[in-house]
C-alpha cells in the first residue's frame, strides 16, 4: 500500500512538472540584420536609440568570435521578444567565501534598500553573518526585505526570522508549508528555487548560492589535498567539505530588472510591508556587457531558459560546455545533446558524483548510455559536491543563475538566470570549465555497459522519484 502511494505520488508530481516529450521544433535563427531589429536594448532609463543599440551590438561582436555571437543573437531573436539590457559587469564568483565575501561588502555599502531571495535560509554560520548584517543595515535605516522558501528553509529556526523582523527588517516566506498562515498563498509543489541579492540600484548577484553555511568552504583545496597531500591553509583558506557553486556579480542597467523580479514576486505573495521605491542608479552604464535576464515562473509555462539553452543546443556549431547540479532533462534536451554530438560538436558535461540527494546522481546517471552512445563525453566531479548551474554555448552564449536542468526547474519553480552574450564573458566561464573539467573523472562509454544491477536499479528508482527530490 505504501509503495501504491508513493507511486501515485510520483505520477501525480509528474504530471505537474511533465516535460516536453520530443524536442521543440527546430527555429531557424534570424539573419544577423534581422535579428538586430527584433532586439530590444535597454539602458538605466528604458529602451535605447537605434543608433545606440548598434554601437552596443557591434561592440559585443569586436570582443571575437563576432559570427558566432550574430549566429545566437539570431538564436535567440527567432524564439519571439528579445529585450536585453546593455551597459553592464559581469563578473564570476567561485564558490561561497568569494561570493559571501562580495555580498557582505555590497550590503555594507547600502544606502537605500536590499532585497534578499534565497531558497534555503539559515541561521548558523555565515547565513547567520548575513542576517546580523541585514540587522545592522536595518537599524541605520536601509529597508531591507527578504524572500525565502518555506520548503527550502523548512529547518530554520522561525526566531531567526521573528527576530530579523523585530529589527525591522521585512522577511515573508514564498507558499508558506502551513495553508493557514497566509491564505491563498498555498502550493507545496511550486517553489521558489531563486537565489538574488540586490543592493540599491548598482549592484546584484545570482547562481547556485544559498543563504547555507555548506558554502562556508571553497572546493578547488579539497582536490589539491587529495592530489598533493595536505596543504597549509590560511584563515580563509579552503576545507576538504567544500561546495563548488558559481555566482554571478551584475552590476548595470539589469539590477533594477532584477529588483523589479522580486517586488512582483513580493506582491504576488501577499507579503508584508511596503518596498521602497527603487533609487538612482550611481552609474547608468558601468561596462559593456549585453544581458538577458530569465525568469520562470510555473504559471507561464516551461521555463525559458530550459528553452533557451535547448535552443542553443540545436544551434550550437563547436561547442556545448553544462555543468550542472542536478540533471534530468528529459528527452527533448537529451535528443538536442546527442545531435549535437553526432554533428561533430563538442559536447562535454560536467556532473556531481555525489550530492545532498543521493538519488539525483542516479537519476542523471539513468541517461549515461545513450548520451555516451551519441557522443557525448560525460565527466563526474569527485572532489566535491557539485552544484553550480553553468552553460556556455560556442564560447559565446553564457548562462548562470539557478535553474538546474531538471524537472522541478524546468516546469515546477521560480527560477532566474541570466543570459550573457559576447567573447570576453564566455572565456571567463571556458576557463572556470577547464578548471571543473580537470579536477573530474572522465566516464567512459565501455566501462559504464560494465555496471552492475544494482546501479542499473538505482538509476531507475531515480529516474522515477526524481520529480519528488
Amino acid at each position: 500500500a505504501a509503495l501504491a502511494a508513493l507511486v501515485a505520488a510520483c505520477g501525480l508530481v509528474v504530471a505537474c512538472v511533465a516535460l516536453p516529450a520530443h524536442p521543440l521544433k527546430a527555429l531557424q535563427p534570424l539573419a544577423p540584420a534581422l535579428a538586430q531589429s527584433q532586439a530590444t536594448l535597454l539602458g538605466a532609463q528604458g529602451p535605447v536609440t537605434a543608433a545606440q543599440k548598434a554601437r552596443d551590438l557591434a561592440g559585443m561582436q569586436a570582443e571575437g568570435r563576432a559570427e558566432l555571437v550574430q549566429h545566437h543573437l539570431g538564436v535567440l531573436a527567432a524564439q519571439g521578444e528579445l529585450h536585453l539590457y546593455r551597459g553592464n559587469t559581469a563578473r564570476l564568483l567561485v564558490d561561497g567565501p568569494e561570493a559571501f565575501a562580495a555580498m557582505k561588502a555590497a550590503i555594507s555599502q547600502a544606502r537605500h534598500r536590499v532585497l534578499v531571495e534565497s531558497y534555503i535560509v539559515e541561521d548558523v554560520g555565515v547565513a547567520a553573518e548575513i542576517g546580523e548584517l541585514l540587522l545592522s543595515k536595518a537599524a541605520a535605516g536601509v529597508r531591507v526585505a527578504m524572500l525565502y522558501d518555506s520548503v527550502g528553509s523548512f529547518g530554520t529556526d522561525r526566531a531567526f526570522f521573528d527576530r530579523l523582523r523585530s529589527g525591522g527588517v521585512l522577511v515573508c516566506a514564498f507558499n508558506p508549508v502551513n495553508p493557514l498562515e497566509r491564505p491563498g498563498r498555498w502550493g507545496l509543489l511550486q517553489r521558489n528555487h531563486r537565489k538574488m541579492l540586490a543592493v540599491d540600484s548598482d549592484v546584484a548577484y545570482t547562481g547556485g548560492i544559498n543563504l547555507s553555511d555548506v558554502y562556508a568552504r571553497g572546493s578547488f583545496g579539497s582536490a589539491r589535498h587529495a592530489r598533493h597531500g595536505p596543504q597549509p591553509e590560511s584563515a580563509t583558506g579552503p576545507g576538504p567539505d567544500g561546495w563548488r557553486d558559481t555566482q554571478v556579480e551584475l552590476r548595470g542597467a539589469v539590477v533594477a530588472a532584477m529588483a523589479l523580479l522580486f517586488h512582483e514576486s513580493w506582491l504576488a505573495q501577499d507579503c508584508p510591508g511596503a518596498l521602497p521605491p527603487a533609487p538612482a542608479p550611481l552609474q547608468a552604464t558601468p561596462g559593456q556587457r549585453v544581458v538577458k535576464l530569465v525568469a520562470a515562473e510555473p504559471a507561464r509555462g516551461i521555463n525559458p531558459t530550459y528553452t533557451a539553452l535547448l535552443a542553443a543546443t540545436d544551434a550550437a556549431r563547436r561547442s556545448v560546455h553544462l555543468t550542472m547540479a542536478y540533471f534530468a532533462p528529459g528527452p527533448a534536451m537529451v535528443q538536442a545533446l546527442g545531435n549535437a554530438a553526432r554533428r561533430g560538436v563538442d559536447v562535454v558535461l560536467v556532473l556531481p558524483a555525489r550530492s545532498d540527494v543521493s538519488l539525483v546522481v542516479h537519476a542523471a546517471r539513468s541517461y549515461y548510455a545513450e548520451l555516451l552512445a551519441a557522443g557525448v563525453q560525460i565527466h563526474e566531479v569527485q572532489h566535491a559536491v557539485m552544484h553550480a548551474k553553468t552553460a556556455v554555448i560556442d564560447g559565446v552564449f553564457s548562462t548562470v543563475g539557478s535553474s538546474n536542468l531538471d524537472g522541478r526547474s524546468i516546469a515546477g519553480n521560480h527560477e532566474i538566470d541570466v543570459i550573457v552574450l559576447g567573447d570576453d564573458f564566455g572565456r571567463a566561464l571556458e576557463r572556470l570549465f577547464e578548471q571543473d573539467l580537470a579536477l573530474s573523472q572522465r566516464i567512459l562509454a565501455e566501462q559504464w555497459q560494465q555496471r552492475g544491477p544494482g546501479q542499473r536499479l538505482l538509476e531507475g528508482l531515480g529516474r522515477l522519484l526524481e520529480p519528488l527530490l
